[in-house]
């Protein structure tokens, strides 16, 4: 029989999503996740795997609501532009929060696109610290 956790699943998750938000999935290191979680490297391994199995849990965790958290937003992000291209359960992760999203709104399927584009292009443009500006406002800097 294997040994009762020691650690509290949501606190570490909230860590981990943390390092993952900051460095991007190909950037974190399993040391930078063992550092932040407080877990040891075969607590971590234990528990959820592998690195993948850990962004895995932390996407879970995140999504599992229709939250537009700016978090939550930027960990789609981060599986969008670096995991979803190629890994089937990340991709349908993605996928069912933003049809979740898209669920919420009314009107035809166009639209929410539209809006979901729209708003993880806002998030993404945010999260590059790029801000658009239009010609007038160019001229009055």
């Amino acid at each position: 029989m294997g040994r009762k956790r020691s650690f509290d699943d949501d606190e570490v998750l909230a860590r981990a999503r943390e390092v993952f938000l900051e460095h991007g999935y190909e950037g974190t290191s399993i040391d930078a996740l063992v550092k932040a979680t407080g877990l040891l490297r075969g607590s971590l391994y234990g528990a959820f795997g592998s690195k993948r199995g850990m962004f895995v849990a932390a996407l879970h965790d995140a999504t599992d609501s229709e939250s537009r958290d700016s978090k939550v937003l930027n960990l789609v992000l981060v599986a969008l532009m670096e995991l979803s291209d190629h890994d089937l359960e990340v991709r349908g992760l993605v996928r069912d929060y933003l049809v979740k999203l898209s669920c919420s709104e009314s009107g035809d399927t166009n639209a929410v696109t539209v809006n979901v584009a729209t708003l993880l292009g806002e998030r993404l443009l945010q999260r590059a610290h790029v801000q658009l500006q239009s010609d007038n406002e160019r001229s009055k800097s």
